[in-house]
């Protein structure tokens, strides 16, 4: 890798935290650099961590350009700051979640453009419209929905959603401050001919993950199970055979050490990046594996009534990013549930007031 200097925003966070660990780990001359407002919950029990392993700690606000000036030097920032939950913005203000996932990514991109530095943005899958998504003809087995995609549509196919899917349609306040974003490091890949990268992720799962109910929802089923709590299926007949495809924390490091060999390809463009259907689970399914993992079982409510911003199933098609990069997720959903509940297991008097 020829990055000398990454600078991470969202870097105590989940996915930021992981990558900066995964790149001092791999790259040891290279400098990391972290920034984030440690406003999510336990954001900040990563900071030792990420001390230990000489990665340096900026307290900003991705909200403040201003707070971009106390880091120089960078050739390669990675966008990881995001207000994460879908619900944000549906029962009350919406200024949170554009601030930080629009404005903050511009905030980023000008930081970059300073620097003549490469960009990443993490997006999301959920920059694909709910109600086309929920249209989609399916079926159902005795633990999950399926497609049925007999019928042609563009950009469906077994494999999942590829990035030919129509973006044409609402998608929540979150989904469309997400591609809104993606718009902006388009337009600056093309005006300053700045090296930038757009990675869609679906469900991302893995060990240091604060998860709710309404983020993070793998690690929080976990948590459940091992710190015996209720659980509930929400929506679609609290049937719990909702489907998502899974991805491993690990897995999206790889893929950005394969995309950093291949800068020819960073023209602004957007990739979707998941687990796809071999790494899908529902939630019904991801009760049982918890039950056989975890060894426990806890109640489970059901509540028939479908949220506006909920979707039935989601699977994403990464051969685009296969074929360009010659990349592929290896940790199916058995590893990453393993590995959540052996972070748990091993750190349950921090975590159980937190994901408890």
């Amino acid at each position: 890798m020829d990055f000398k200097h990454i600078l991470i925003t969202g870097g105590a966070g989940f996915i930021g935290s992981n990558l900066a660990v995964r790149f001092k780990e791999s790259f040891r001359d290279c400098r990391i650099t972290v920034l984030d407002n440690l406003k999510r919950r336990g954001s900040e029990l990563n900071l030792p961590r990420l001390q230990s392993m000489g990665v340096q700690f900026v307290h900003g606000d991705v909200r403040s350009p201003e707070d971009f000036y106390s880091v120089s030097g960078f050739d390669c920032l990675i966008d990881c700051a995001a207000e994460p939950s879908v619900h944000a913005g549906t029962s009350g203000s919406n200024e949170y979640v554009i601030n930080t996932n629009l404005m903050g990514t511009v905030h980023s991109l000008e930081a970059a453009r300073r620097a003549n530095a490469a960009f990443v943005l993490l997006s999301t899958s959920r920059v694909f419209p709910i109600e086309r998504l929920n249209n989609i003809p399916y079926r159902e087995s005795e633990t999950r929905f399926y497609w049925d995609t007999s019928k042609s549509i563009n950009g469906l196919d077994d494999q999942g959603i590829s990035e030919e899917f129509s973006l044409d349609g609402a998608r929540s306040f979150y989904g469309a401050s997400k591609l809104s974003a993606e718009l902006m490091v388009r337009e600056y890949a093309y005006q300053w001919k700045m090296p930038a990268i757009v990675n869609r992720c679906g469900v991302l799962a893995g060990a240091w993950q604060m998860g709710s109910s309404d983020q993070g929802v793998v690690t929080h089923w976990v948590a459940r199970h091992l710190f015996q709590k209720p659980l509930k299926y929400i929506g679609f007949g609290g049937c719990g055979k909702q489907v998502r495809d899974l991805l491993h924390v690990d897995d999206l490091f790889d893929l950005l050490v394969s995309q950093s060999a291949n800068m020819k390809k960073w023209d602004g463009q957007s990739y979707n990046i998941g687990g796809g259907r071999d790494i899908s689970v529902s939630l019904a399914e991801l009760t049982n594996m918890c039950q056989e993992i975890t060894g426990q079982r806890v109640p489970i409510d059901r509540v028939a009534n479908t949220r506006e911003v909920d979707i039935r199933i989601y699977l994403t098609d990464s051969r685009k990013a296969r074929n360009d990069f010659s990349w592929k997720p290896t940790r199916d959903v058995h590893c990453i549930l393993t590995d959540i509940s052996n972070w748990i297991g091993q750190n349950a008097t921090l975590l159980a007031p937190i994901l408890g």
